[in-house]
C-alpha cells in the first residue's frame, strides 16, 4: 500500500508539490491541512480523544477532527471525507479562516501547516473508527479553554493553538447561531 501523500503549499496556499506525510512531516515542510470543529444546539464542541495507537500525540484531546487534503480534494470535501471516516456520520460544514502554524513534537516529527478551519453542527452521537479516535465528548467552550489553561498536556498542540487562536471567532458564530 503505497504511503499517504500531503499537498506541499507555499504561504499564499498554492500548491508546490506532493510528498510522503512521514517525509513532510520529518522535513517539517509547509502542507495544507484542516481542522474540523463540530458543535451541537447548546454551543458545546465535540471534542475526541486520538486512538493509543496513533504516531504522534496519542491518548491526547483535540478538536472533532482534522486530516490532510488528498490531491484534488477541495477544503469541504476533505473537511466531510475525514469526519466520515474518524467519527462515522456527515454534517455541512463551513470553511471559516486558515492560519500557518508550526508545531514540533518530541518524536522529531513536526507539523509545520496551513490550516483550513471549518465549522459544522450535528445533534447525535458519532460512530466513532476506533483505529483513529479512543473516545469523544461534549464539551462547552468555556470549560474547554479553562481546561486547556488548567491541564495543556491533554491537548494536541495543535488544537492548542488553534483553540487560542479561533476561540473568539467560535465563540462568536456559535452565538450568532444560538
Amino acid at each position: 500500500m503505497e504511503e499517504e501523500k500531503v499537498i506541499l503549499v507555499n504561504e499564499k496556499d498554492e500548491q508546490i508539490g506532493l510528498m510522503a506525510k512521514m517525509e513532510a512531516h520529518e522535513k517539517a515542510l509547509l502542507h495544507r491541512a484542516f481542522s474540523v470543529f463540530v458543535f451541537n444546539s447548546k454551543n458545546e464542541l465535540m471534542l475526541q480523544q486520538r486512538a493509543l495507537t496513533k504516531y504522534h500525540s496519542p491518548g491526547l484531546w483535540t478538536n472533532t477532527c482534522c486530516s490532510h487534503h488528498r490531491a484534488g480534494e477541495s477544503n469541504l470535501q476533505a473537511g466531510k471525507r475525514r469526519l466520515q471516516e474518524e467519527m462515522g456520520f456527515n454534517t455541512s460544514l463551513e470553511e471559516k479562516t486558515s492560519f500557518i502554524y508550526k508545531a514540533p513534537f518530541d518524536n522529531g516529527l513536526t507539523e509545520h501547516e496551513l490550516d483550513h478551519i471549518m465549522v459544522g453542527y450535528y445533534e447525535k452521537e458519532p460512530n466513532i473508527n476506533r483505529e483513529e479516535v479512543e473516545t469523544w465528548k461534549w464539551m462547552p467552550l468555556e470549560e474547554v479553554k479553562k481546561d486547556i489553561s488548567e491541564k495543556p498536556e491533554l491537548y494536541t498542540a495543535w488544537f492548542k493553538i488553534i483553540f487560542d487562536k479561533f476561540y473568539e471567532f467560535i465563540n462568536i458564530t456559535n452565538e450568532s447561531n444560538s
